[in-house]
């Protein structure tokens, strides 16, 4: 058993089952750390990430003298306690059957800023196994449970998180991998026909030299979105800007949004 260092509001009661049973799971094969026996307890260890729409606990889930991982649980802010400040712009494009749901989505009813919660969460849960499924380098979706979203934890044994690109002061050697690796991954979800939406710095982590991309509810489909190749020319923006100030030098910040788009229209 790993030792990890408790926050001080970590309670000391008896941790619960694993919610395993009554959540939705990502998709398969699913990798062979994923704990999925049912005598597995769930242990809070504290708060990786606070934020406006939600907030990330570190979880260990593990059978008591057997098999364990980490898991880091996003878990989506209630009504009254969020705000998604951008929802119409990402959500142009998406569907929802029930028009009496659009209704209060748009109108921001407390019916409807609970489902948008949950279709935020849904949304989240559902781009990370898509872009799983197609190779991308984001955190494995472990299960969904309700607002829950409990996923790879991107981090040491120990459950010291993976720093953001935002706090990594790499090399020129380094810094050109790095990039190298953010184009690769646009240009995976361009050729899906995705966006990330809100791509940056701040939710690129680097993690042995690896880059994994997170926060991705908001992804957007170029194609239907009306705003869809806005938000890839602003992804592009801040990528190319923040490699720019950490010293790299390519031709390719000139052309990167052009490119993109070639691979989304030659997919589509």
């Amino acid at each position: 058993m790993h030792e990890y260092d408790l926050t001080d509001d970590q309670s000391f009661d008896e941790p619960p089952f694993s919610s395993w049973d009554t959540a939705q799971h990502g998709p398969e094969p699913r990798p062979d750390w994923v704990v999925t026996d049912l005598n597995a307890l769930d242990t809070e260890l504290g708060v990786l990430k606070t934020g406006k729409e939600a907030d990330v606990h570190l979880v260990h889930r593990g059978v008591p003298d057997g098999p364990d991982c980490l898991l880091a649980a996003k878990r989506y802010r209630g009504a009254d306690n969020r705000l998604f400040h951008r929802d119409a712009g990402y959500q142009e494009g998406r569907r929802t059957r029930r028009t009496r749901d659009t209704r209060a989505m748009a109108k921001r009813t407390a019916y409807g800023r609970d489902l948008a919660t949950g279709q935020w969460s849904m949304a989240e849960f559902s781009a990370l196994g898509r872009l799983w499924r197609e190779g991308a380098p984001v955190p494995y979706p472990v299960q969904l449970n309700g607002t829950e979203l409990m996923m790879e934890f991107i981090g040491e044994p120990d459950g010291t998180a993976a720093p953001r690109l935002a706090q990594c002061r790499p090399g020129p050697a380094e810094l050109s991998d790095l990039f190298t690796q953010c184009v690769d991954a646009m240009r995976l979800l361009a050729r899906a026909g995705w966006a990330h939406g809100d791509l940056s710095a701040y939710n690129l982590l680097v993690h042995d030299g690896r880059l994994v991309m997170i926060d991705v509810p908001q992804i957007v489909d170029i194609f239907e979105n009306p705003q869809g190749a806005t938000f890839l020319e602003r992804d592009c923006t801040n990528v190319c800007r923040w490699f720019a100030g950490r010293g790299l030098d390519t031709p390719e910040f000139d052309h990167l949004f052009g490119d993109l788009m070639a691979e989304a229209v030659a997919r589509w």
